[in-house]
């Protein structure tokens, strides 16, 4: 899993460079200034930092052997991975209603690659998670192979460190990230 995770780091890394060397760079808009919605994707970061939460403790339980608690924490793991998700299609929803595609601009472009394919891993971790905690509700997964959970536990931590950098990059520091100078703005609200 290490091996996997490191490579993982690299890949991801390699799309936030990417993003980082384009942005501010696009001619035409949307612009993030205009676009990204603070709030919102706080909240479903929010969302995403509590299933993590949610992972040790459903983890705890299982090395307890307490399988009733192990499987209801695991499952809110699900849940809120679900949640997180519908967040994620809700925003691109209302981008695209705004005019921000893949095809619309560069900032169009890596915001949707960089955060389509961590989606594409939370799905893969949601999906993951409900099979644990099918595991863990049938009596499959028990103390003695807990280190199961703890595998899948490291990949769902990586997944959320990952959209903490997201996150940072995408939301926080190009906020402000508006029209080049003499460009007036795009969407009029």
């Amino acid at each position: 899993m290490w091996a996997f995770l490191a490579s993982d780091v690299m890949f991801f890394g390699a799309f936030i460079a990417t993003y980082l060397v384009y942005r501010g760079k696009s001619l035409v808009g949307p612009y993030p200034s205009e676009i990204l919605d603070i709030p919102l994707t706080s909240v479903s970061t929010f969302v995403l930092l509590v299933s993590s939460l949610a992972m040790v403790l459903g983890l705890h339980y299982v090395k307890e052997g307490q399988k009733n608690k192990a499987t209801l924490w695991i499952l809110a793991v699900v849940i809120l991975g679900a949640i997180f998700m519908g967040f994620q299609f809700y925003e691109f929803r209302e981008f695209a209603h705004e005019g921000l595609t893949p095809r619309t601009n560069i900032f169009g472009t890596t915001f949707f690659i960089l955060t389509g394919i961590h989606g594409a891993h939370v799905t893969i971790g949601v999906f993951w998670m409900a099979f644990m905690a099918y595991s863990s509700h049938t009596g499959a997964l028990r103390q003695d192979n807990a280190l199961d959970l703890e595998i899948a536990g490291l990949y769902w931590h990586f997944v959320d460190i990952v959209w903490i950098v997201i996150f940072t990059v995408i939301y926080l520091i190009s906020f402000s990230d508006g029209p080049p100078p003499g460009v007036g703005p795009t969407i009029v609200h």
